[in-house]
C-alpha cells in the first residue's frame, strides 16, 4: 500500500505488543511497537504514539478493556495483535476468538483508522510438543485472512516465511518474541504500510545453523518442558495470569524521547 503518514498510533493486544523480552521489567520493555512507533516518528513531525497492551490478555480481554480507550484518543493508525493467549488454552472456541478479533477490526476501520492485523506463527516448529496446536494456527489465520478482507485492514501475514520460526527470533521460552524477533515484526509492519525506506528484506533467512543430534535435541524439549511449559500449566490450573494487576505500559499518546520510544 502507499505510505499515507501517521501522527497518532496506537497498540491494541497482549504481551507480544507490550514488547515482553526485549528489554526487561527494570529498564522497561520497547518491542516491535515501540520499534514500529520509532520509525513512523522519523516520517512525521508531530507523532505520537500509545501502547495500551497488557500481558496475558485473552481476545475477549483486549476487546473489552482497550477498543474503546483506543478509539477515544482518535488514532489514524492502530495495530491489533491478539488470540494466542486464546488458541493455546484447552477449550479453546475459534469461532468466539474470532468475533472478537472481527468486532475490534470493524471498529477500528469503521473510525477510518488504518488498521493492521497479524497471522500466528507455526508453534509447532518452534515447539514440537505443542505440535497438535498447528491446525488451530492454521485455521486462526484464514479466520484473520478472511476478516482482514472483508474489513479491509491491511494484513501482515508473516506465517508463510520460514525465518518465523528460527529459534534465533525467540526468547527461551518460545512464546515471546527475542529482539531480533520484535525488529523483524517492526520491519514487516513498516513494509506492510509501504514506510518509506523500508523493504522485504525482513523475510531474509539467517544464515544456517548447525543440526542438533537427536539427544541434544530431546534435551533442550526436556529443559523447555520444565522451565516454561510446567510454570504456565501451573498457573492456568491455579486461574492466574502473568497480567493479573497489570495495566498498560502507555495509555495516552505521547511524542517519543529524544532517544526513542524507551
Amino acid at each position: 500500500m502507499g505510505y499515507r503518514g501517521y501522527r497518532r498510533y496506537v497498540a491494541v493486544g497482549d504481551s507480544q505488543t507490550e514488547g515482553l523480552n526485549d528489554g526487561d521489567e527494570t529498564t522497561g520493555y520497547r518491542g516491535w511497537a515501540d520499534r514500529l512507533a520509532e520509525a513512523l516518528a522519523a516520517q512525521e513531525p508531530g507523532f505520537t504514539y500509545a501502547n495500551l497492551a497488557v500481558r496475558g490478555r485473552r481476545a475477549a480481554g483486549v476487546r473489552a478493556e482497550q477498543t474503546a480507550p483506543a478509539l477515544a484518543l482518535a488514532p489514524d493508525l492502530v495495530t491489533v495483535m491478539a488470540g494466542m493467549n486464546d488458541l493455546v488454552r484447552p477449550g479453546y472456541d475459534a469461532a468466539a476468538t474470532a468475533a472478537e478479533l472481527d468486532a475490534m477490526l470493524a471498529a477500528f476501520t469503521d473510525s477510518g483508522a488504518t488498521t493492521v492485523t497479524f497471522t500466528f506463527p507455526d508453534v509447532s516448529s518452534l515447539a514440537p510438543l505443542v505440535r497438535h496446536l498447528r491446525p488451530r494456527v492454521l485455521d486462526f489465520n484464514d479466520r484473520l485472512r478472511t476478516m482482514a478482507d472483508r474489513r479491509g485492514a491491511v494484513l501482515v501475514d508473516t506465517f508463510p516465511y520460514p525465518v518465523t520460526t528460527d529459534p534465533r527470533l525467540w526468547s527461551a521460552d518460545r512464546i515471546h518474541a527475542a529482539p531480533l524477533g520484535h525488529a523483524r515484526i517492526a520491519a514487516a509492519t513498516a513494509h506492510a504500510l509501504g514506510v518509506p525506506g523500508s523493504d522485504g528484506s525482513w523475510a531474509d533467512p539467517l544464515p544456517p545453523l548447525p543440526a542438533l543430534e537427536p539427544w541434544r535435541r530431546a534435551g533442550a524439549e526436556a529443559a523447555w518442558a520444565a522451565a516454561f511449559l510446567g510454570p504456565w500449566l501451573l498457573r492456568r490450573l491455579r486461574g492466574r495470569s502473568s497480567g493479573d494487576g497489570r495495566s498498560a505500559k502507555r495509555p495516552g499518546l505521547l511524542p517519543l524521547p529524544a532517544d526513542g520510544g524507551r
